[in-house]
């Protein structure tokens, strides 16, 4: 009878603690301070490879021109079969030749065997290969094929 008188006593004194604990949270609550340490500054690291701008903008972007809304604006896109997108080229489009430089506004495009880099201030984006360009009257079209994948982007200069 005893042992059963002990557990119940180590039972309820057990809940008391608990509801005291629990009654007085805030009051055992460990607060933490803030402080104020010393650290000496980081070098500056430029962001990419142009040093002179940390700034610029620079990479790989099948995309670029349809970024640069200042240079060109695109009319449409298609994607598909390479078929079905050399279809798309505008009619009477002839095929530009590397290598190329062409500029439109800011923006200046170098066309160098199946790839090109393209140039606004200190930005440079890469359209990686394998990329063909053509020019029609007052358009330039984008011929992309990637990974079994073919997309034409066809751009409109943008005039001042």
């Amino acid at each position: 009878m005893l042992k059963y008188l002990a557990i119940s006593t180590a039972i309820v004194l057990g809940v008391a603690i608990a509801v005291a604990a629990w009654v007085n949270r805030d009051l055992i609550r460990i607060k933490i301070a803030s402080v104020y340490a010393r650290v000496a500054p980081k070098p500056a690291a430029p962001l990419n490879s142009n040093a002179d701008r940390p700034s610029a903008f620079a990479g790989d972007a099948p995309w670029a021109l349809s970024a640069l809304p200042e240079c060109l604006a695109q009319v449409s896109k298609s994607s598909g079969s390479a078929r079905y997108v050399r279809g798309r080229i505008p009619s009477g489009a002839a095929r530009i030749a590397a290598p190329a430089r062409l500029t439109y506004g800011d923006c200046t495009i170098a066309i160098t065997g199946n790839a090109a880099v393209v140039y606004r201030g200190a930005d440079r984006f890469r359209i990686p290969p394998s990329v063909e360009f053509y020019r029609a009257a007052g358009l330039l079209a984008v011929l992309r094929e990637s990974d079994g994948s073919v997309e034409l982007r066809v751009y409109q200069r943008v005039r001042p």
